[in-house]
């Protein structure tokens, strides 16, 4: 036997004598932006980004506010893999009907503002979130009335869900995932984008509504972990990078001086759309 021959068969039988846990699969795969895997990622990504939620305005002190965002439905065609995973049938997307984060704002020399959420890990209806939002803005007067203001920010972290294996279809026996155990996925949003706006103030200064439009570059990446009853580890890793222009617009109502109100409309074209509500205290003036 040859010494190639030998070491072919060394590594056989070291994978042999191997749990079968351990043998698991951890195959990258990039679809592309026209696959099902590419638009069930990209619609995620539109109540995930971090959108400014208020008019531009420098911030009179420090602000905490309260976001609600409503998470649009997969269908169950676009919920069904078409390049990574096919013939699996539609994925368990629909988890949470709407996802909600604080947001901390902070007011900066030279007219900036920092604004950061964090969404800690509890875990509700099997979904545990670990994300952080980060956004940096400047806001410039243009008359007494009117403001524009641009914006930096990025979406970060991890999400953890039944998305490929769920309880339901454990016990299926036409699905993969008969008798195995519930799937801990992984997706990382992985958003970063820039924004422009343009805000008016109406009604006594107590109405601002305002418009505007950004570019986000989406990088989401997404890991499978199922364990099949054989004991064998799915780790199929998902990676798609996309480019999005959003629309958005929306108004707030300033309830008192130091309690404001903010409904927004957040669409990406190609994706979908979500309707935000803030509710934000100033904390100090």
């Amino acid at each position: 036997m040859s010494p190639r021959a030998l070491r072919l068969a060394a590594l056989g039988l070291a994978l042999l004598g191997l749990p079968r846990e351990v043998v698991a699969q951890y195959d990258a795969c990039h679809p592309g932006s026209g696959s099902n895997e590419a638009k069930t990622l990209a619609l995620f990504s539109v109540p995930l980004s971090f959108s400014p939620a208020a008019a531009p305005g420098r911030p009179g002190g420090i602000t905490f506010g309260i976001e609600a965002a409503n998470v649009p439905s997969v269908d169950p065609t676009t919920a069904t893999p078409t390049i990574c995973r096919p013939g699996k049938g539609p994925e368990n997307t629909d988890l949470l009907a709407g996802i909600a984060r604080p947001r901390l704002g902070v007011p900066l020399p030279l007219g900036l503002a920092l604004e950061a959420s964090w969404i800690p890990p509890v875990r509700v209806n099997g979904v545990k979130a670990n994300l952080i939002g980060l956004a940096l803005a400047r806001s410039v007067a243009l008359t007494r009335t009117m403001t524009a203001g641009v914006r930096a920010h990025a979406t970060l972290g991890e999400i953890h869900a039944p998305v490929t294996c769920d309880h339901q279809a454990l016990g299926d026996p036409a699905s993969e995932c008969f008798h195995g155990h519930v799937s801990d996925d992984r997706l990382s949003p992985n958003i970063f984008g820039l924004d422009a706006s343009l805000g008016w103030t109406m009604a006594a200064g107590r109405l601002r509504p305002y418009v505007g439009s950004g570019y986000s570059r989406l990088q989401p990446r997404f890991q499978v972990n199922f364990t099949n009853q054989f004991g064998s580890t799915d780790h199929t890793e998902v990676e798609v990078d996309l480019n999005r222009v959003a629309l958005f617009g929306g108004a707030g109502w300033q309830v008192t001086p130091l309690l404001a109100v903010t409904g927004e409309i957040y669409a990406v074209p190609a994706d979908a759309v979500t309707a935000r509500l803030v509710i934000r205290q100033t904390l100090g003036i």
